[in-house]
C-alpha cells in the first residue's frame, strides 16, 4: 500500500471521528441532559423532593406492608366482635293483652328476647285484681321449650321479625 492510501485512509478515519464528536455533542449530549433533567424531575415527584424515586417505592413498599397487617388485624377483631355479638340479645317482641275478662286493660303481657340464632327468652306476666302472675320459658331457635300461649308465640314472631326492619 502506497503512502498516499495510508494518508486518505487516516484522513478518511479521521474525518469520521470528527464527525462522530460534532454528532455526539449536537445530538447525544443534548438528549442525554434532556433524559437525566427527566429522570431528576421524576424523582422529585416520586420521592416528594428528597431522595430518589427508589427510595420512596421502596417507603411505599413498607407503608403497604404496614396497612395490610393492620387489615388483617381488624379483621381478627371484627371476627370476634361478630361472634359475640351473635350471642348478644338483639332480637325483642313485645305483645299487651288482657289476659283476663274480668280486668279492664292490657295489663299482661308477653316479652321475647332473643340473639340472633333465635335462642332466649320468653317472659309472660299475667294481671288480675288481686295478683300478677310471671313465667319465664327458654327458646332455641325461635321454639320455646315449653307449651307457649298464643301471645308468647306472637312475641316471639315479633322479635324473629325485628331484625328485618
Amino acid at each position: 500500500m502506497s503512502n498516499t492510501a495510508i494518508y486518505a485512509s487516516a484522513g478518511a478515519l479521521a474525518g469520521a471521528l470528527v464527525a462522530l464528536v460534532l454528532y455526539h455533542l449536537a445530538v447525544v449530549r443534548p438528549a442525554l441532559s434532556s433524559l437525566q433533567r427527566l429522570v431528576g424531575t421524576h424523582d422529585e415527584l416520586i420521592a416528594g423532593g428528597d431522595g430518589s424515586a427508589a427510595d420512596r417505592l421502596a417507603e411505599l413498599a413498607a407503608g403497604r406492608d404496614e396497612d395490610r397487617a393492620a387489615i388483617g388485624r381488624l379483621e381478627s377483631r371484627l371476627s370476634e366482635l361478630e361472634a359475640l355479638a351473635a350471642g348478644d340479645v338483639s332480637q325483642i317482641g313485645f305483645v299487651r293483652y288482657n289476659a283476663l275478662d274480668d280486668t279492664g286493660s292490657d295489663l299482661s303481657y308477653a316479652l321475647a328476647l332473643l340473639n340472633r340464632r333465635g335462642d332466649g327468652v320468653v317472659l309472660s306476666s299475667i294481671y288480675s285484681r288481686t295478683d300478677t302472675r310471671t313465667f319465664g320459658k327458654a327458646v332455641a331457635g325461635y321454639k320455646p321449650a315449653a307449651n307457649a300461649s298464643e301471645e308468647e308465640m306472637h312475641a316471639i314472631e315479633r322479635a324473629r321479625a325485628s331484625t328485618d326492619s
